[in-house]
Parts: structure tokens; sequence; C-alpha cells
């Protein structure tokens, strides 16, 4: 019984930390490998994770989130180019002082 209480606690505390955010990209973006078309997706935080979705388009990646001493006025995504392609490769969110940098 302690053992299925602590399981649920993990459970909790896990989906408690994980935060969800919306962007808007305005150009074909490469995340990860996978190119996403421009539209509005949701981005899901948990940890040094991020899913970008969108309908049944899911895109998992690593990054590392860093804290800002200062909100963003709004969310910019910042890219890096090669190849003819945007590859994002930070993305500061508005509203917060969060700041995910792509691996």
């Amino acid at each position: 019984m302690k053992k299925l209480m602590f399981l649920f606690m993990v459970l909790a505390v896990s989906f408690a930390s994980a935060k969800t955010y919306s962007i808007t990209l305005f150009q074909p973006s490469v995340v990860a490998g996978t190119e996403l078309k421009p539209g509005d997706y949701k981005l899901d935080v948990n940890g040094e994770k991020v899913v970008i979705s969108k309908g049944s388009q899911k895109v998992e990646s690593a990054v590392k989130v860093e804290n800002n001493g200062e909100r963003f006025r709004s969310t910019t995504v910042r890219y890096a180019t090669g190849e003819g392609k945007y590859t994002v490769q930070e993305i500061r969110l508005g509203g917060t002082n969060t700041k995910l940098m792509f691996n």
C-alpha cells in the first residue's frame, strides 16, 4: 500500500511540473530533425524535455531550460539556418522568464 501511495505521489508531482504553452511558427521550422509547417502549436515542457504538437503530429526534443532575469514580452523563436532550412535553436516564452535552448 505504501508503494502504491508513493507511485501516485510521484505521478502527481510529474504532472504538476509539466507546463503547456502555445506558439506560432511563421515559416517551416525544423525541430529534432522533423520539419513543422507554419501554424499554431501546443508546446509541453516537462523538465528537460519539450513536446511540440499540432493535431496528430508530435515532435519531442531535449532542451536546456534557462531563466532570464526579466519576463519576455512575447514569445519568440530563434533559428539557425543551414542547407536552406530554419532549425529552431531557442524559444523565449512570452509572459515568463523561461528560455528553451534546443540541442
